[in-house]
């Protein structure tokens, strides 16, 4: 019988009453959840959070384009359960398309995942 290795709660989002999340799931959850915080918005911790909400409706030079893949992999790469391979940013019609690849430490699992920084919507999905 397989044991989950990282269990956790979420109620974001949820259309069913399974609110607990295991593994690549909650962590998942939890880089989606950082995502969501704008940098300087988190209480007693002004470097946590992305730019990317501050930057969404300027034009995405290479310097820019640049600024955004640290961030990134620096919000990646502060999970301890995992390790950032690659980011990929571009535009879409309304915003911002981050795709990360990511690997589980405890799987070596590797994972490709889609952000979508919208202009019209306050948070980010994937």
């Amino acid at each position: 019988m397989f044991m989950a290795l990282y269990k956790g709660y979420n109620t974001i989002g949820n259309k069913s009453t399974k609110t607990r999340l295991e593994d690549s799931e909650l962590i998942k959850r939890d880089l989606m959840n950082h995502f969501n915080i704008r940098k300087g918005e988190k209480l007693m911790n002004i470097e946590f959070g992305t730019i990317i909400w501050d930057v969404l409706f300027e034009p995405l030079t290479e310097d820019l384009r640049d600024a955004i893949v640290e961030d990134v992999t620096e919000i990646a790469n502060y999970d301890p359960r995992i390790i950032t391979e690659s980011v990929l940013v571009d535009e879409y019609e309304n915003g911002i398309l981050v795709e990360v690849s990511i690997r589980y430490k405890n799987t070596s699992e590797v994972e490709s995942m889609r952000f979508m920084f919208d202009q019209n919507q306050a948070s980010v999905a994937i």
